[in-house]
């Protein structure tokens, strides 16, 4: 008995083996792909942190009050709660608690985004006591925006003589699980 093909069935054959064979080709490709995938998630990291601080410096001039949570005033670890809000974050509510979350990061690695962690006035404590979010590190020039006592302002970090001597820790929050 002598099988013959239809044309439709020799062609429906021709698609599905280069279909399989484009599909490889996928697959091996993905897993060479890393580099590019770690790119999608810099810029995801990238894009969200400059919304949020965009959106930040809508508040300069903000006023500073103590325990305050709102744009009728801020003290500093409100206005980074108040901040990362609009964005679907939900973090805890101190200073303290705050330099507890992400991934603790060197200076020279600060990058846009970042959180940096001050003692407050009290110099004899290593307690955390001021939070603020770095804006920019151009050239490693370092500035961040924070609630201090004249309002919601930028403050450059290098050569500062109050806050360089008070610096505690940095920290990168999770911009890509949320």
């Amino acid at each position: 008995m002598r099988f013959r093909l239809s044309k439709n069935i020799f062609l429906f054959l021709i698609l599905f083996v280069s279909l399989e064979h484009l599909v490889a080709q996928t697959d091996i490709g993905d897993n060479d792909s890393s580099f590019d995938s770690d790119n999608e998630i810099d810029s995801i990291i990238e894009q969200k942190s400059d919304a949020i601080i965009k959106y930040a410096k809508q508040f300069m001039g903000v006023p500073y009050v103590w325990g305050g949570m709102s744009p009728s005033g801020f003290d500093c670890s409100g206005f980074i709660n108040y901040v990362f809000k609009g964005f679907g974050f939900s973090l805890t509510r101190t200073s303290y608690g705050l330099a507890e979350l992400g991934t603790t990061v060197t200076l020279k690695n600060l990058q846009p985004g970042d959180l940096m962690f001050f003692k407050a006035r009290n110099m004899n404590t290593t307690r955390v006591g001021h939070v603020a979010l770095v804006v920019d590190t151009t050239d490693g020039v370092i500035q961040f925006i924070h609630a201090a006592r004249n309002g919601i302002r930028i403050d450059t970090f290098n050569n500062n003589s109050y806050y360089v001597p008070r610096y505690i820790k940095s920290k990168r929050m999770d911009y890509v699980g949320y």
